[in-house]
């Protein structure tokens, strides 16, 4: 008896579990058919095929549901809306108001992954100019033992000042190699369309900036497009505050891994973070130049173990005298004093270029007075150049980011907190960009200079757009002023 009952029991589970694959068939079927999802898979294939001329061997296929109305959207593509990861479609023509939906990215049995985005409504798609890895689809870290941790001092409360003194951070610096001699001139990109690569061409820049974040790119598809268009590349390489404030010698460890694989791709710059004096880019009560300098030797070791022509530039600060008299608060750092720390803590032999921001000019670099605002020395190219190099004199600056702000053929005033960039024109735009090149040039002390921007077309609260050479329209009128500052 027990051996029939279970011989019943074994069919009828059995059949059970047939029923059960005959459903899952059915549903699979069904979902291949009907889903949304899979109707918007098939629209991004269909995008892919007809860029590539002939049907797509898929091999793997991933989606998310994505938002390109953040300002984390605006700040890496330079524009809201599903158009935003494509520079080749012109400002006037981006659908900014098709803000969600989902981005499909599909591999080919050749390797090579695509990335395209559809609307949730399935009536508009997009092919990507290049594929950003979201964090739930980055590869989980290799563990890194952290270093033995040093004494650190205790953070301050967030309204207390900071003091301008930092501890000399002990690592043994690698030997470099990399070339830190001549001048050089780039662009920040938000793609590589036809037009941004145009306008660079014509304005006689050999680099490429565009910034990576830990976690989300590995910057191997933006190294092998500047390869292809011809140019070097400086990759801005971004972290988490978070993460470096809850366990800092870990993550210091893990980011500097990462930058060391960003130079194992070629990489032939690596700016290590942005911006780190404000707590915009840094954790609150830990904004000190010693501290960034800990983060900054890991990295330019990684950088160097893997590549030793990498030339490593510092994170240029924000130019700011928000933090007063103090110079320091728990939410920050003026970057003078940041830069001050930076250097006690011997900063210099950590970096091949100094990194540089100046990105608030309504006046010719030429003039060094005069600024209706006033006159403090972020205002002004030389005060701006000479504000770094007081505390690294033997060091070379790169402009990581430069560029003047100009409204003109915006679709709306430059936002009130840029109020003071209202009267700059175009031409000026384009003539003091030629003047930045020719005194950068000149000074002997100025190896990279990267314009802000050539073609990010975001215009709201941060107006990057007004910034950008590339002027609603296309024409480029800065292209010929800065190619004939480079001697073109």
């Amino acid at each position: 008896m027990r051996l029939q009952d279970a011989g019943v029991n074994a069919g009828r589970i059995l059949t059970i579990l047939l029923l059960l694959m005959a459903m899952l068939l059915v549903a699979s079927s069904a979902l291949t058919q009907d889903s949304p999802v899979m109707q918007g898979l098939a629209v991004a294939r269909d995008l892919i095929e007809e860029e590539r001329g002939e049907p797509l061997r898929m091999v793997r296929w991933r989606f998310y549901e994505d938002n390109w109305s953040s300002e984390a959207s605006a700040r890496l593509y330079g524009a809201f809306g599903i158009d935003s990861c494509a520079s080749s479609i012109p400002f006037a023509r981006k659908r900014a108001t098709i803000l969600f939906g989902w981005t499909y990215s599909l591999l080919d049995s050749s390797g090579k992954e695509y990335q395209a985005r559809v609307s949730y409504d399935l009536a508009h798609s997009v092919l990507c100019d290049e594929v950003i890895v979201p964090p739930q689809y980055a590869p989980p870290p290799t563990p890194v033992p952290p270093p033995a941790p040093e004494p650190a001092p205790e953070a301050a409360p967030e309204s207390a000042p900071q003091p301008a003194e930092s501890q000399a951070v002990a690592v043994v610096p690698i030997a470099s190699t990399a070339n830190v001699g001549g001048f050089e001139l780039g662009g920040h990109i938000a793609g590589f369309g036809g037009a941004a690569v145009n306008a660079m061409r014509q304005s006689r820049m050999t680099w490429v900036k565009k910034q990576v974040t830990h976690g989300i790119s590995d910057g191997a598809g933006i190294i092998g497009a500047a390869r292809a268009q011809g140019f070097k590349v400086l990759l801005g390489a971004l972290g988490s505050k978070d993460r470096l404030r809850d366990n800092f010698d870990g993550y210091v460890a893990e980011f500097a891994q990462y930058v060391g694989f960003l130079a194992s791709q070629g990489a032939d710059a690596i700016e290590v973070w942005n911006e780190p004096n404000i707590d915009r880019e840094w954790p609150i009560g830990q904004v000190n130049g010693g501290r960034y300098v800990q983060l900054l030797a890991a990295a330019y070791n990684a950088i160097k173990a893997a590549n030793p022509n990498t030339i490593v530039i510092s994170g240029a600060p924000a130019p700011t005298g928000y933090f007063g008299a103090a110079g320091c608060t728990g939410n920050g750092c003026n970057d003078d004093v940041f830069m001050q720390q930076m250097a006690q803590a011997g900063g210099a032999q950590y970096m091949d270029c100094l990194g540089l921001h100046y990105n608030e000019g309504v006046l010719s670099p030429t003039q060094s007075g005069g600024d209706p605002r006033g006159h403090y020395p972020t205002y002004f190219f030389q005060s701006m150049l000479n504000r770094g190099l007081q505390y690294f004199p033997n060091t070379q600056v790169c402009w990581t980011e430069l560029g003047y702000l100009s409204g003109d053929g915006m679709p709306g005033p430059i936002p009130s907190h840029f109020g003071w960039a209202s009267n700059v024109t175009v031409g000026q735009q384009a003539q003091w960009l030629g003047d930045a090149v020719r005194l950068s040039r000149n000074s002997g002390r100025v190896r990279l200079m990267i314009v802000w921007n050539v073609d990010f077309t975001h215009w709201g609260a941060d107006p990057q757009a007004g910034y950008a050479i590339i002027r609603p329209g296309g024409g480029c009128p800065a292209c010929g002023s800065l190619a004939a500052a480079m001697g073109g």
